[in-house]
């Protein structure tokens, strides 16, 4: 038990070795990628709201000034003379004299004219459910976006491997195209050697220049579908087409496993948060039942024709309630509409649950089967190699036909082909397992 402890963690160090430059491009595709720089400026955007909504508890401070002039209008009759000239004539008689002169009726306009006032105007939020709910909803998109962020940085990071993974299965085809290339040239060189000396007929030589032939249009075609993997991963990881890929040697294929749930989903968690906004956007659509408690309080002056005095400053501080009785139901409707799209939020986490599982599976029964088809390959590159070496060397001693020949070549370098594929189609099944279950580590 020791034994295979041990090698299953020599060979994690190795895993992690050779993983070094793909995680070097991984990390400067995270870096580079224009989608995850919009939505880190949305992200931004959001940390933003979320102050704003913090703000709203603070208070509100504004200096405000008037001055009027007024003329006409609404007025006040005050009968002053009417009042107090009885009064005025009886004094007069009763000194003799003329002292108290005799007053008019007043007209006192409402609209105050040449009147200044000034004041500092501040507003305190005391219980305001409504603003509650608010910053709690801005806060619940702040870490959405977060979320949202993450699952593209998954996706990119799958689509890199696979791209490099794609390219590193095209650069080691060229590698066996090219010693298949060396293989037909020397059967070439052995065919022209045997009919020089009489030993074979033409048509062994024609065939063996035919697979050349046939292996250098094998080999350049490798070679643009190279080329066309290294565009496409430069793509991904926004660098310049043509940059050359440093490539580790994957000898190996992934054997570590992965566990079996898909639960760590950033999907599943959006939507978790998605449904808990949508239950803060009930409470405060239903938050107008509950009373607005505000503060406030005027520091100021007033005074007519800039006339100031002790008297003039003044202060004005109260309470303000508010409680809305009736709207005409749209709250309640709003209520309903959101209750609504709770339930559809909840359908939606189930359906979403059960592609996630599927897709976890599936890409279980994947690398299963890419594992079972290379073990299948590369015993298969091993029985070629063993009958290639045995034909050839019949054919040499003149007791096999050049056709034996060709079909263990051919079989050996199909084998080899192979063998190459599969290895790789396993690192790319293993990548969208990661990818299935959440569990790449992001930085």
């Amino acid at each position: 038990m020791k034994k295979k402890a041990t090698i299953l963690l020599l060979f994690g160090f190795q895993v992690m070795l050779s993983q070094s430059k793909l995680e070097g491009y991984i990390n400067n595709g995270l870096q580079n990628n224009e989608t995850i720089k919009q939505q880190v400026f949305q992200l931004e955007k959001n940390l933003y709201a979320l102050k704003e909504a913090k703000a709203l508890f603070m208070p509100s401070v504004s200096f405000n000034s008037t001055y009027t002039l007024a003329d006409g209008g609404r007025t006040i009759d005050f009968p002053v003379g009417d009042l107090l000239n009885p009064v005025y004539s009886s004094l007069n008689q009763l000194t003799n004299s003329t002292a108290f002169s005799q007053l008019q009726n007043q007209s006192i306009l409402l609209n105050p004219n040449r009147f200044f006032d000034a004041k500092i105007h501040t507003t305190l939020p005391i219980f305001n459910a409504e603003i509650i709910y608010n910053k709690r909803i801005k806060q619940q998109e702040f870490d959405l976006q977060k979320i949202e962020i993450d699952i593209y940085k998954r996706e990119l990071v799958k689509e890199i491997k696979l791209a490099y993974f794609n390219y590193s299965k095209a650069n080691e085809a060229i590698a066996i195209l090219e010693n298949a290339l060396k293989l037909v040239k020397e059967n070439q060189r052995i065919n022209t050697s045997l009919f020089n000396n009489d030993r074979i007929n033409r048509t062994a030589v024609i065939r063996s220049d035919n697979e050349v032939t046939k292996v250098n249009a094998q080999l350049e075609t490798a070679k643009l579908q190279k080329n066309n993997a290294k565009n496409y991963f430069n793509f991904i990881i926004n660098s310049p087409l043509d940059n050359e890929i440093e490539l580790d040697k994957n000898s190996e294929i992934p054997i570590e496993e992965i566990k079996n749930s898909s639960t760590n989903r950033e999907e599943l968690k959006k939507l978790q948060g998605a449904k808990e906004i949508n239950s803060n956007v009930i409470k405060l659509t239903n938050a107008f039942q509950i009373p607005k408690l505000d503060g406030f309080i005027d520091l100021g002056t007033q005074t007519f024709d800039f006339d100031f005095t002790d008297k003039s400053r003044y202060y004005l501080a109260g309470l303000s309630l508010e409680w809305s009785l009736f709207s005409g139901n749209k709250n309640r409707f709003k209520v309903k509409q959101a209750r609504l799209e709770n339930d559809m939020i909840d359908s939606q986490i189930n359906y979403v649950e059960q592609q996630l599982n599927l897709q976890l599976q599936m890409a279980q029964n994947k690398s299963t089967t890419a594992i079972l088809q290379h073990n299948a390959a590369q015993s298969q590159v091993n029985t070629s190699q063993k009958y290639y070496a045995d034909v050839l060397k019949a054919y040499k001693e003149g007791q096999a036909l050049f056709i034996e020949l060709l079909d263990a070549q051919n079989q050996l370098i199909t084998a080899q082909l192979q063998a190459n594929i599969t290895r790789y189609d396993t690192w790319i099944a293993y990548a969208e397992i990661e990818r299935a279950n959440a569990s790449f580590n992001l930085k």
